[in-house]
């Protein structure tokens, strides 16, 4: 799929999905046929771009081309394309208005409890639009359905993280009203979606108490390219060994400007501070709430 991280394949593309509530997950079955252009990603061509959609020919042809490219070479062409597309996804949120998030974590850091609190407490007065980021199933789609929020899943697949141009094709299908968030939850992992750029307005990172005070250390790249680190599962904190303190001198040593909420997405600890901190990014008019 791309030379960064050496994930996906062109027979597991991504699928764009939509949840159907009150069934059972085979329907992503039905919709993953019948998407021959989506293997169309990998190599940076888009298939409303170009009419040469016969490129697999390509391959047989300029075959000594190809493997002179170098692994580098073909690792830049994939972000520069992605880079593209993502300026093109931001273009369009700023002239709808719509405050675009891009949520990262590792898996396990409570992200989808995280979005599922937010969207249940400020979903009367903010419209919300959900993105879900996953490898294979429905699941996180379907509990952001039953809160009757619209929503749209991407399955990635083997890919490892969102690009931009899955993001511009599920954007398309959600029909997002103006002046309205719009909430990516990108696929559970810490490292290939830092070097992804989707057109988001901020990228909030969220890291529980459970996984350590060294996570920033381990994964800089992520805590370097967000805006807002999420510290979860502060309830948690007693019974572990996890210094928050540290956590955070740790995540400001690779990001100065990182703003931090300390938060229990269960016990509703700390939510207010980061719904004001929404509120006010939002642009959205005071008055509304």
């Amino acid at each position: 799929m791309c030379g960064t991280c050496g994930c996906g394949s062109e027979e597991n593309g991504p699928k764009i999905l939509t949840p159907t509530l009150g069934k059972e997950t085979h329907d992503h079955h039905d919709h993953s046929h019948g998407h021959s252009h989506d293997h169309d990603h990998h190599h940076g061509h888009h298939h409303h771009h170009h009419p040469h959609d016969h490129h697999h020919h390509d391959h047989n042809h300029g075959h000594d081309h190809h493997q002179n490219k170098t692994v580098l070479e073909v690792e830049r062409d994939i972000l520069q394309q992605n880079e593209i597309m993502a300026a093109r996804n931001r273009g369009y949120f700023d002239a709808k208005g719509i405050f675009a998030l891009n949520l990262v974590s590792s898996p396990g850091s409570g992200k989808t409890s995280l979005l599922e609190r937010t969207l249940k407490d400020l979903k009367d007065k903010i419209p919300f639009y959900v993105i879900e980021g996953d490898q294979q199933t429905l699941n996180d789609a379907n509990r952001i359905a039953a809160l009757e929020v619209p929503v749209i899943q991407i399955n990635t697949g083997k890919g490892c993280h969102l690009e931009s141009d899955m993001i511009h094709d599920a954007v398309k299908k959600l029909n997002i009203a103006n002046d309205s968030v719009l909430m990516i939850e990108n696929v559970g992992n810490l490292v290939c979606p830092s070097m992804f750029n989707l057109g988001e307005h901020k990228r909030v990172v969220i890291v529980s108490t459970t996984e350590g005070d060294d996570k920033p250390i381990k994964y800089p790249d992520m805590f370097h390219t967000s805006d807002i680190c999420i510290i979860n599962k502060i309830d948690l904190a007693p019974y572990l060994d996890t210094n928050i303190e540290e956590l955070k001198e740790n995540a400001l040593r690779v990001n100065p400007d990182l703003v931090f909420f300390e938060v229990s997405a269960t016990k509703g600890t700390g939510m207010e501070q980061w719904y004001g901190w929404l509120k006010e990014n939002a642009k959205l008019v005071p008055e509304k709430y």
